[in-house]
């Protein structure tokens, strides 16, 4: 196989029109051979601007240096020393605005696929058998930190004070550990027994123990984690599970969901499966209202259940928020995207069931605080979109059940809880990070959070 420097090694995928119609992974991932040939294009810089541009910081040119050379081991262990969920964030990382958009042979040609590389190495070393282990000699501390949450932020919070010496339970709300990993993201972006599931049991191999169903602020509150458990810590890391909507009219009609919660039951419960026993939407005209990346997954998904669908965003393609690789798949698998687009109004029969959704064109303005420009409804322009199912997928909040249970934890307007820059909350012994703290943002910032929040953890402790 020959290699142009310039341009990435390409990676194999599902055909469209085929994966429209089945729950299978989309990207099938480099193959030893290419894995080793687009390893070549890097330049192995010693300044290394890639290392820079990722959020938890990890030694990029070391490890490509080594997939190179084939040393799949080597270059997961340097992957390992500061990343706990490499398999992961391969598939879902926004790595084309992150270490690759920092990436020196990117300047006259395409950046190295970081991401790709990556995830070769994580699905090859689980493939091998090998485990992230403790540092050798490690002398254990005696004292228990809690961590809120078994998603990103919390498994990676968790993973660093395991590697430091302490003795670490998170405490997961749902049956199942991965937080939006496993509610959120889809099985054909983000497999969950295959890449998900040992994340968690490799995280657990550093002995971390991960109780379920623990919903910290009904069965115990952080009071009670520090009073009768005994913790001397506390890293919230609960995310941000509250939807939001728009507030017209209709919105409480038959056939208005959340992304969040047709995710949740497509996804955590596997509605999508025939013989699931969870309920879901087999809707024939859907609408998507949002254009984040969940908004792609929300339609993605309501297209392999059979729908129609139609993706509406009050702005251009140009302001789209979501990946630029998710809208290209959605596109291909044949999503329609309606843009510069706003719903007004949802239609209902006289049972309450929705049958169509009321939009008006848009134009841009001028820019708002976000940089972006605003869209501004142009007069005149109403039509109406007949469906029987309409998906919000405009964000979420952090849910308020830990502040309210909480005393003395300062949240913002938004609902995130405020932090220092060691992560420190306005409680003196708990920590936050990702989600719960910005409102919904992505997985490796998230992780970022926990990484940032174990060593201000460290440091805190040390002190006692």
């Amino acid at each position: 196989m020959e290699i142009d420097v310039m341009k990435k090694v390409p990676v194999a995928e599902q055909d469209p029109a085929v994966r429209a119609t089945n729950f299978d992974e989309v990207n099938l991932g480099y193959t030893r051979e290419e894995a080793i040939l687009e390893a070549s294009r890097c330049l192995t810089c010693k300044n290394a601007r890639c290392i820079q541009g990722c959020p938890v910081n990890i030694d990029i040119p070391s490890f490509i240096a080594r997939v190179k050379e084939g040393d799949v081991a080597g270059a997961y262990g340097v992957i390992s020393l500061s990343s706990a969920l490499p398999a992961v964030c391969g598939r879902v990382c926004p790595q084309e605005t992150q270490c690759e958009a920092q990436c020196v042979r990117g300047i006259k040609g395409e950046a190295v696929s970081i991401g790709r590389l990556e995830r070769f190495v994580a699905d090859t070393a689980s493939d091998m058998g090998i485990k992230p282990s403790l540092p050798e000699g490690l002398e254990k501390k005696n004292k228990k930190v809690a961590v809120i949450g078994a998603g990103p932020s919390g498994l990676t919070c968790a993973g660093d004070l395991a590697k430091m010496g302490y003795d670490v339970t998170v405490f997961e709300a749902l049956h199942k550990a991965g937080g939006v990993l496993v509610y959120g993201i889809p099985e054909f972006r983000l497999p969950k027994e295959k890449v998900v599931a040992k994340e968690v049991e490799n995280v657990k191999a550093l002995g971390v123990k991960i109780v379920t169903d623990a919903v910290i602020g009904r069965s115990l509150t952080i009071d009670d984690l520090f009073d009768k458990e005994g913790f001397s810590a506390v890293f919230i890391g609960s995310g941000a599970g509250l939807p939001r909507f728009m507030n017209i009219p209709g919105e409480q009609s038959l056939g208005v969901f959340s992304a969040n919660e047709y995710l949740t039951r497509s996804n955590l419960m596997g509605a999508f499966s025939e013989d699931s026993r969870t309920p879901i939407m087999r809707a024939k005209k859907a609408v998507i209202v949002g254009g984040g990346n969940v908004a792609m997954d929300a339609a993605r998904t309501a297209k392999r259940l059979g729908a129609e669908v139609h993706v509406i965003y009050r702005r251009s393609e140009a302001e789209l928020p979501a990946r630029v690789e998710e809208v290209h798949h959605a596109k291909e698998e044949g999503i329609i995207f309606d843009l510069l687009t706003n719903p007004v109004e949802i239609l209902a029969n006289e049972d309450g069931w929705v049958t169509g959704c009321k939009c008006i064109r848009m134009e841009l303005g001028e820019p708002d605080a976000s940089g972006r420009r605003s869209p501004v409804p142009v007069e005149g322009s109403e039509f109406t979109i007949d469906c029987d199912a309409v998906i919000m997928s405009l964000g979420t909040s952090p849910n308020p059940l830990i502040k309210k249970t909480t005393s003395g934890l300062e949240v913002n307007k938004r609902g995130g809880i405020v932090v220092n820059e060691a992560e420190m909350t306005s409680r003196d012994g708990v920590f936050a990070g990702g989600d719960a703290v910005t409102g919904a943002a992505t997985v490796i910032l998230a992780m970022g959070a926990g990484k940032s929040a174990a060593k201000g953890i460290d440091e805190y402790l040390s002190k006692q």
